[in-house]
C-alpha cells in the first residue's frame, strides 16, 4: 500500500536577526544557497517525496515571501502573519490552508537530505503523538535526549525517562492531529505542544538522523552551507549564467549568482556574490550583496 503522504509546512515568518545584515536585504528564507534560495532547496525534496500541498508562512518581508511563491508551479500556498505568532500559533493560523490530520513541518533555515517518505512511515506505526527528525549525540548533549527504543525523554530541559543518547533537533517532524489540537497561538510547538503532551505521558518518538545537514541561520553556517553545495557537487566554484568573470579574475571556492559581474584582478577565494551583484577582485571570505 502507498502510503499518503500530509501537507507540509515550512516555517519561514522569523526576523532572522541571528543571520543580519543578510536578512535586511533578503527574507532568511530566501538567501540564496547555491544556485538557489534555500527555500527551493526545501521545495524541491518536498515535491520529489511527493508531499501534495505546502504552505509557507511570512512575516519579515513578507512581499518577498509571497512573490517567491508566485513564482512557484502553484502547489505553495502562503499564510501572512501581520504579528509574529510563533511555531504553534504559525501552524494554528494556517489550518484553514493545511487541512485536517497530521502535517509534516520543516523550518526554513534548516537544509538537510531528510527521506520524507521514511518520516512519515516511521509516525504512520501508529503508537507516537509526534516524530522528530533528530542527529544522535552522546548521551546528555544536544537538547534532546533519547531512550534504548528511539523515544524521546528529554526536551527543553524537561526529562521524562532514562536517557541512553543525547541529540540534536533538525526542526523537521511530523505533528500528529490530535496534537494539532493542542496548538495556542501565539505560542511555541516545542514549549506549549510537545513538551505538555509528553508531561502528560504521550509519546514523541525520533527518526534518528546522520547525513550532513546545515542551519543556514547564521553568517558562519550560511557561507558554510555554500561551501557544502560546491563539496556535494564536486565543484571548485561556480558561476551562474548571465554572470560575467573579468579577464584578470579567477575563483577559487567562490559562487557567483545570477546577473553578479566580478571586476578587478585577482582571486576571489571562498567568497559568496549575490545575484545582481558587484565584486572586485581580489577578496577573501566575504559575501557580497546587491
Amino acid at each position: 500500500m502507498v502510503l499518503a503522504l500530509p501537507p507540509a509546512m515550512v516555517l519561514s515568518a522569523g526576523l532572522g536577526t541571528r543571520l543580519r545584515p543578510l536578512t535586511e536585504l533578503r527574507a532568511k528564507p530566501l538567501v540564496p544557497v547555491g544556485d538557489r534560495p534555500a527555500l527551493a532547496h526545501i521545495l524541491d525534496r518536498l515535491r520529489a517525496a511527493g508531499v501534495p500541498r505546502v504552505v509557507v508562512n511570512a512575516h519579515h518581508l513578507a512581499d518577498q515571501v509571497v512573490a517567491f511563491a508566485r513564482s512557484q508551479a502553484g502547489d505553495v500556498l502562503v499564510s501572512e502573519e501581520v504579528e509574529l505568532l510563533g511555531t504553534a500559533g504559525g501552524l494554528a493560523k494556517a489550518e484553514g490552508l493545511l487541512g485536517e490530520g497530521d502535517v509534516l513541518v520543516w523550518n526554513g533555515d534548516i537544509l538537510a537530505e531528510v527521506d520524507v517518505a521514511a518520516l512519515v512511515s516511521a509516525h504512520a506505526a501508529g503508537d507516537r503523538v509526534a516524530t522528530l527528525v533528530v542527529q544522535p549525540l552522546p548521551a546528555g548533549q544536544g537538547p534532546v535526549g533519547l531512550d534504548g527504543q528511539g523515544r524521546v525523554v528529554r526536551l527543553r530541559k524537561e526529562s521524562f525517562g532514562d536517557e541512553t543518547r543525547g541529540g540534536q533537533f533538525l526542526g523537521i517532524y511530523v505533528l500528529g492531529a490530535s496534537l494539532r489540537e493542542r496548538l495556542v497561538c501565539p505560542g511555541g510547538v516545542v514549549e506549549d505542544v510537545l513538551v505538555p503532551a509528553m508531561a502528560s505521558g504521550q509519546v514523541v518518538r525520533a527518526l534518528e538522523y546522520t547525513k550532513p545537514w546545515h542551519d543556514i541561520g547564521t553568517v558562519e553556517s550560511y557561507r558554510a552551507a555554500n561551501l557544502a553545495w560546491l563539496d556535494a557537487r564536486g565543484l571548485a566554484s561556480w558561476i551562474a549564467p548571465g554572470a560575467t568573470l573579468a579577464p584578470g579574475a579567477t575563483l577559487d571556492r567562490s559562487l557567483v549568482g545570477e546577473g553578479a559581474t566580478v571586476d578587478g584582478e585577482g582571486t576571489l577565494a571562498r567568497c559568496i556574490v549575490w545575484p545582481g551583484a558587484r565584486a572586485v577582485a581580489p577578496m577573501a571570505d566575504q559575501i557580497v550583496t546587491s
